[in-house]
């Protein structure tokens, strides 16, 4: 779900949400794994006279360490989105304490991206937002389909500087029109850029 209807401007649309690659799970998910593990292990291995208040501080300690290593992260995880509106970039994180960082596009000078190899083999990457305002730049990291979201942009950027929208809405490169895939974007259909 991307941003709630009320915080969307007069004539405003949301073109993407997304929130940052699935791979920043993997080393949570394993540190899961890992301390079930543990825990398992040392209260097996606690000699009879100390239990069951060995076993109870082994559970205890593998509790936290499940919150800090596993449960933090997802959560921060699960709230910092990215939204890209008809015209503005909006960053939202936050576990308790949500922020949230609305950039007009009118102000953003210059888009890029950056694919390393693990980014390649995941299908993510960072977007690079260069804007007006003097040594302002904003660095989003593991976007999921970071090339779609920086062509999506440009578009925007050049469509709001300009009437010359090319003739035909963005298509997947399997040619089927689809917009976006996987469960990182909406599923509502992507608004005609001419209007």
């Amino acid at each position: 779900m991307g941003l709630p209807a009320k915080l969307l401007g007069a004539d405003e649309q949301e073109v993407l949400h997304t929130r940052t690659h699935g791979k920043a799970l993997v080393l949570p998910g394993a540190a899961f794994v890992l301390v079930g593990a543990g825990v398992g292990a040392g209260a097996a291995l606690i000699p009879g006279s100390a239990r069951p208040v060995g076993q109870l501080a082994i559970l205890a300690v593998g509790l936290l360490l499940v919150v800090w290593w596993s449960l933090i992260p997802f959560l921060r995880w699960r709230t910092t989105t990215y939204t890209l509106t008809t015209r503005r970039l909006v960053t939202r994180s936050g576990i308790l304490n949500r922020r949230s960082h609305d950039l007009p596009l009118s102000r953003v000078n210059d888009v890029s991206s950056e694919r390393g190899l693990t980014d390649r083999l995941f299908g993510c990457g960072t977007l690079v937002v260069q804007t007006a305002a003097e040594g302002g730049t904003i660095v989003l990291v593991d976007v999921p389909e970071v090339e779609h979201v920086h062509q999506t942009m440009t578009d925007l950027l050049l469509g709001g500087r300009d009437s010359s929208w090319p003739d035909q809405s963005w298509s997947d490169q399997s040619g089927s029109g689809q917009h976006g895939s996987g469960s990182y974007w909406s599923e509502q259909a992507w608004p005609d850029p001419r209007g």
